[in-house]
């Protein structure tokens, strides 16, 4: 990968808003961004700044669980994430949060991490709300790439949002699932 020479920072021509045909999330993304449907079958979405350069990018992977997830579920989830983490070659794990929004669960990592001979930088959230598992991320081909399209990648972070019903679905003062104890 040759080095790319840049000055200042990237700029804001337009935002577009990306929703899910399914209705299970939405977030926006800087217009000219070029949209893909991720590898192997797997649901969801990922846009690129460059496409010359497709190792950076924002991504959006969903899953559906075999089973609803609440709050207390938050340390096995915890375990499981940062062992499959573990595996990424020379990992470096650069600030690790975790949050609970009622039975919704967030598990945040910025980590450094080589991958094909490259030193990579991705910072990634699983978030897990009822039935479903989201895997969001931004990722740099490198570190400085990551660096250079931060503003973006955070933009695109703190624009994600999930539906109104999913949020009502995990408030356990709201919804009792039937089978579960009421915890609210």
């Amino acid at each position: 990968m040759t080095e790319r020479q840049r000055s200042g920072r990237p700029q804001f021509t337009g935002i577009h808003t990306y929703q899910d045909p399914h209705g299970r999330y939405e977030f926006r993304h800087p217009w000219g961004w070029e949209e893909f449907e991720l590898e192997d079958e797997r649901d969801g979405l990922i846009v690129s700044p460059e496409d010359a350069d497709d190792e950076t990018y924002f991504a959006v992977w969903v899953t559906a669980l075999d089973t609803s997830v609440v709050a207390d579920d938050l340390p096995v989830l915890r375990e499981g994430f940062d062992a499959g983490l573990a595996k990424l070659t020379d990992l470096t794990v650069e600030s690790s949060e975790h949050k609970t929004y009622n039975n919704i669960i967030r598990l945040e990592r910025i980590i450094t991490f080589t991958e094909n001979g490259v030193r990579r930088k991705r910072r990634v959230w699983a978030l897990y709300a009822d039935y479903w598992q989201f895997v969001v991320a931004f990722q740099g081909s490198t570190v400085e790439e990551y660096e250079y399209w931060l503003p973006m990648g955070n933009y695109c972070f703190t624009s994600f949002n999930l539906p109104e019903a999913l949020w009502f679905a995990t408030d356990p003062a709201v919804y009792k699932r039937p089978g579960r104890e009421d915890v609210g």
